[in-house]
């Protein structure tokens, strides 16, 4: 009986020991949504007493493919994806998909080989942020747009952008700029709107950003040329503390973002990945189709206090 019970006692610390192991990789972690979405996600794995190990891919293709095989070869449990990009990854997916691995992407868009990507819904933010911007010239005027084309979320949020513009021609995209490079991004969009910012001097009336992270150096680039606020709106989407307190400073041009619920997105991820991976619970009873989605909210200087932490 002494070996049985040994041996029981065996497999129990082996139980113990193996805990559920959760892959969880973040395209460009020097973008504070995408840090905000792991660090989140890692919180409530490690309260669910899971092991979480975080891979920050500094926004090159090639590191996330690496890391996303890597995860697949190693055989973690699950895999949570923040702002990944299905379209290029797609190998990746189907690698983890045949290889028994759930998957679950945050603000990344969909894939058939997914469970499912928690997100907002872009179209509705989208559409909320293109006609607040325009709210703030009264429907007339001239306007910058900083796009970025690469990523789903972003790429929508110009579109409808384009889609509310065609039903207010008397406002105007009097320059542009599409940011092309994702691991030096911030360069980028420097660059880019500094030309625009000094080129259309005088001739513009509000920036529209594409998402909070172009808006902040959008901001600086606005200061630099000696604009105050109230002289042009500056609105984008995202959300984080940083945004709201240049919502509130006066001298900051930023104006209002449409504040997304990382840290929700990312518990909504775990918790769902707990019920489908380890209770058994099908996935399309939690979720019915591709996307699971969290409302966002708009913040400008009329509710931003609910929202700062300070």
């Amino acid at each position: 009986l002494k070996p049985i019970a040994m041996a029981v006692a065996g497999i129990t610390l082996a139980g113990q020991a193996a805990a559920f192991e959760l892959g969880v990789v973040a395209f460009q972690m020097s973008s504070e949504t995408h840090a905000r979405c792991a660090n989140a996600v890692e919180a409530r794995a490690t309260e669910l007493g899971w092991e979480a190990q975080i891979l920050n891919s500094n926004g090159a293709l090639q590191t996330h493919a690496e890391q996303l095989d890597n995860l697949i070869q190693k055989g973690v449990d699950a895999m949570i994806l923040c702002m990944s990009k299905p379209v290029q990854f797609d190998a990746q997916f189907l690698a983890a998909k045949e290889a028994g691995i759930p998957v679950t992407t945050i603000s990344s868009g969909a894939s058939p080989h997914t469970m499912f990507d928690v997100t907002p819904n872009e179209y509705i933010m989208a559409a909320e942020a293109a006609i607040y911007t325009l709210g703030t010239i009264n429907f007339e005027g001239n306007i910058l747009a900083q796009r970025f084309e690469s990523n789903t979320g972003a790429r929508i949020r110009g579109a409808i952008l384009d889609a509310v513009l065609v039903e207010n021609p008397q406002v105007e995209i009097v320059g542009e700029h599409s940011m092309a490079r994702t691991k030096s991004w911030q360069d980028d969009v420097r660059n880019g709107m500094s030309a625009l910012i000094l080129q259309n001097a005088g001739n513009f009336d509000a920036v529209w950003a594409s998402f909070d992270g172009q808006a902040l150096i959008i901001d600086d680039l606005l200061k630099e040329a000696g604009m105050e606020k109230g002289d042009v709106s500056l609105v984008s989407i995202d959300g984080g503390q940083e945004v709201y307190r240049r919502i509130k400073d006066p001298y900051s041009m930023m104006t209002a973002t449409v504040a997304i619920p990382f840290e929700d997105m990312a518990a909504s991820a775990v918790s769902m990945m707990k019920q489908i991976a380890v209770d058994g619970t099908p996935k399309d009873d939690l979720v019915p189709g591709p996307y699971l989605f969290i409302p966002a909210t708009l913040v400008d200087k009329t509710n931003v206090d609910e929202f700062l932490n300070e």
